[in-house]
């Protein structure tokens, strides 16, 4: 996976082929995963983020693009908050994604100011091989 780290708690990761049905099958895998963890709560705007970081890859990137759902350790704590679900989407693209404000006409360019608003943090960082962009969403009730 491209520029993944190491972190506390399950994981799960996949990696899509740059195809159109890769945003499709990217929702349904994570929402899937968030249900098995009974995170539901933030399932809605997880997968509503993930389709658009998938997307943003998808326009941009040729080769695999990396989901990566991180949830917390319960019994670790968080001192940042509360606890956190953190999201990656890497590809192999090494330039860093720009937020941009979208005019009413355009198509895109909505997708990291989608991120911006609904997570709590988000980033990005250069891996061996491309980029990653993460976001953290905090878990209600934890």
């Amino acid at each position: 996976m491209i520029g993944v780290i190491d972190t506390d708690g399950e994981c799960a990761e996949w990696a899509f082929p740059a195809e159109p049905g890769a945003v499709r099958t990217a929702r349904h895998a994570v929402r899937g995963k968030l249900r098995a963890w009974g995170l539901e709560a933030v399932g809605d705007v997880t997968v509503l983020l993930v389709s658009e970081l998938v997307t943003n890859s998808l326009r941009h990137a040729s080769g695999p693009i990396g989901v990566r759902l991180v949830r917390p350790d319960p019994a670790a704590g968080d001192s940042e908050g509360g606890a956190a679900l953190l999201v990656e989407v890497s590809d192999p693209i090494p330039d860093p994604p720009r937020e941009r404000v979208a005019e009413p006409d355009d198509e895109g360019g909505r997708g990291l100011h989608l991120v911006a608003v609904s997570a709590r943090r988000w980033g990005t960082r250069h891996g061996k091989s491309g980029k990653t962009v993460w976001f953290e969403l905090a878990l209600p009730g934890q």
